[in-house]
């Protein structure tokens, strides 16, 4: 995983327009990976099983895809990726239902619908920034367990399992990236040297 920040949407937001007399109703959520967005699409697709298509395009980190259904290739899902791609959003899926009205748009017209349906729904959507977490592992002396859960007791650290051998304490942690070093140094200094903190998970015990 990235350790970079990024901007994703907070929840699940619809924006629903009608042109030329065909309804468009964009869907969008944050997905986490390839299989949530395809999941996501699925129940939207049994949700609305009268449409006339269901197009929809996602963006995960290097991962992504979209899909016309149906409609001329180029006129649906690539607008709507890029919709996404234009917005600077990561880990989220949008879905435009279209409900056609009786007039065609063209390709052109098309690519408007899908593109701008799409980014609106995006753009009013409530979003958020997230910030990936790394795993560390700490180990401690357990003369020096209570100098390092002092340290943590100041961190916003989340903190996984802990293990308990004949060298002292050994602790799961995540950390954001930018944590990791002053945390260390703290360590260090609080310890007398005697606490590490290492890259990764700790492995099982035994």
């Amino acid at each position: 995983m990235s350790a970079q920040p990024y901007r994703t949407l907070a929840g699940p937001h619809r924006h629903d327009a009608l042109i030329q007399q065909s309804e468009f109703l964009a869907f969008a959520d944050r997905a986490d990976t390839p299989e949530d967005a395809h999941a996501w699409v699925q129940r939207l697709r049994q949700q609305r099983p009268d449409a006339t298509h269901v197009c929809w395009a996602y963006q995960i980190g290097p991962a992504y895809r979209f899909h016309d259904d149906g409609e001329p290739g180029g006129t649906a899902g690539a607008p709507m990726l890029r919709a996404i791609q234009g917005q600077g959003l990561d880990h989220v899926v949008v879905a435009v239902v279209r409900y056609y009205g009786g007039v065609k748009l063209g390709t052109g017209g098309l690519a408007r619908a899908y593109g701008g349906t799409a980014a609106e729904c995006l753009r009013t959507a409530p979003q958020l920034e997230v910030r990936p977490r790394l795993p560390v592992t700490l180990e401690v002396p357990f003369d020096q367990v209570s100098a390092a859960y002092h340290l943590l007791g100041q961190l916003d650290a989340v903190r996984g399992e802990e293990q308990y051998g004949p060298a002292g304490l050994r602790m799961a942690l995540q950390l954001e990236p930018e944590q990791i070093a002053p945390f260390r140094k703290a360590l260090q200094d609080a310890t007398r040297g005697q606490a590490q903190l290492l890259e990764g998970t700790p492995p099982p015990p035994g």
